[in-house]
C-alpha cells in the first residue's frame, strides 16, 4: 500500500489517500479529521483540517504509517 499526502494551503487541508478505491461513505472523527470509506468498510482516505497547526494521528488507521507520512511532509504530529 502506497500511502499518498496532498496539500491544500487555502484550505489548510490534507488529504491522505490508503486505497484507490471508489468512495462509499465517510466518518467525522471529531471536528477537524474525516475517514473516508470504500463499500465493507475498508478505510479510503483521511482529510485533516487546520493542518498547520500540528495533526493529530491518535486512532486514524494505519496510525504509524500515517504519522510519518505527515512528519515527511514537515507538519508536526500528535499521536
Amino acid at each position: 500500500m502506497a500511502l499518498t499526502l496532498t496539500y491544500d494551503p487555502d484550505a489548510d487541508a490534507i488529504y491522505i489517500g490508503l486505497q484507490d478505491l471508489p468512495y462509499a461513505f465517510g466518518e467525522d472523527i471529531d471536528h477537524e479529521r474525516r475517514i473516508d470509506y470504500a463499500e465493507g468498510g475498508l478505510p479510503i482516505g483521511i482529510e485533516i483540517l487546520c493542518a498547520s497547526g500540528g495533526v493529530d494521528t491518535h486512532g486514524l488507521p494505519y496510525e504509524d504509517a500515517v504519522s510519518r507520512l505527515v512528519e515527511e511532509h514537515a507538519f508536526k504530529v500528535f499521536a
